[in-house]
């Protein structure tokens, strides 16, 4: 019986023994989709991939405001930046690593109460009542609302003799003695955090009510046949189904998170607190404040360093815990 392959094998010429060539037509229809790719990977290329060779040249580069005009004169430091910036035990690695630090637990706090708020309101809305469409378009306006405008709004709330957080807080509610700083010292971090958590969870709401839309409601109703609760539920169905979707929702959410300069940079303006110290207002300071171009890039690239390890470990992971449950 003849196969499908010797049927659509092509047959050699008689005459020169060899295989036909490919008609133009064909080789036109393969290459039309890296046609239509070519501007979207141009564009990549030149919006991402040459800055960021760049950036790890002058990384490379004793680049000082001395060589602003022609950067490529720059003597060449090798590692120095590199070996300044990882030194701990002097202020460019100390105050680096104390940025770091605060980054890293500034970014699981939010990253942990935008999932945590997103889910459950995500849940919440699935029940039908009167308003819900209201109610769900409300919840979307912080991620809707430009970042400079929504943020400068909060530095007005934040404000320490008029402002509305102060002002409800001791005025009305009488939670504190005096009316509190919270764009200068300890209390810079739960501002930050705050605002960073209110234009961040509707992010994580809006991907998870997408995700509850492809659990089949036969799910629910037969476990509530079976008498299992709300809760029950929720633990043994809703969560359970959305692991693929919070697995993506995490890792975008720690990587905009923790790449976040746009809010401490409008909530603090150039110098932030050393409470509220992050890691990409740090490098800032490093390139554009102390014009030490060097040592920022060097900085930079052990940032995206760090953020790559970071990805690869958490996919390896994941993709390993899919594997497994897959396999049971």
């Amino acid at each position: 019986m003849t196969t499908t392959a010797e049927v659509e094998k092509p047959r050699a010429d008689p005459g020169t023994g060899r295989a036909p060539r490919p008609r133009p037509g064909r080789i036109r229809r393969i290459g039309l989709p890296y046609l239509l790719l070519l501007p979207a990977l141009v564009l990549e290329l030149l919006v991402h991939l040459v800055p960021m060779v760049i950036g790890i040249v002058m990384s490379f580069k004793e680049l000082t405001q001395f060589y602003i005009r022609d950067w490529g004169t720059a003597p060449w430091s090798g590692l120095d930046n590199y070996r300044v910036s990882v030194d701990f035990d002097a202020p460019v690695g100390e105050a680096l690593l104390h940025s770091f630090l605060v980054t890293v637990g500034f970014t699981l706090l939010s990253v942990g109460l935008c999932w945590l708020i997103g889910t459950a309101a995500a849940i919440f809305m699935q029940d039908t009542f009167r308003g819900r469409g209201l109610l769900r378009a409300l919840f979307l306006v912080p991620y809707a609302l430009p970042v400079y405008a929504a943020v400068i709004t909060w530095v007005f709330m934040f404000q320490h003799d008029n402002g509305l957080v102060n002002h409800v807080l001791h005025d009305q509610l009488h939670l504190t003695d005096k009316p509190s700083f919270w764009l200068i010292g300890d209390n810079s971090f739960y501002a930050l955090l705050t605002v960073s958590v209110w234009k961040g969870w509707p992010f994580a709401f809006l991907i998870v009510m997408a995700g509850l839309q492809n659990i089949p409601g036969e799910l629910y109703e037969a476990a509530a046949l079976d008498g299992a609760g709300r809760w029950q539920q929720i633990r043994r169905i809703t969560l359970p189904s959305l692991g693929p979707v919070n697995q993506v929702l995490l890792l975008v959410l720690f990587l905009w998170t923790f790449n976040d300069f746009n809010t401490p940079f409008v909530l603090f303006g150039r110098a932030a607190p050393e409470a509220a110290d992050l890691i990409s207002v740090h490098i800032y300071q490093a390139s554009f404040v102390t014009w030490n171009f060097g040592t920022g890039s060097a900085m930079s690239v052990l940032l995206l360093l760090f953020l790559l390890a970071v990805t690869g470990v958490y996919l390896a992971v994941t993709s390993r815990g899919r594997r497994a449950s897959h396999a049971r």
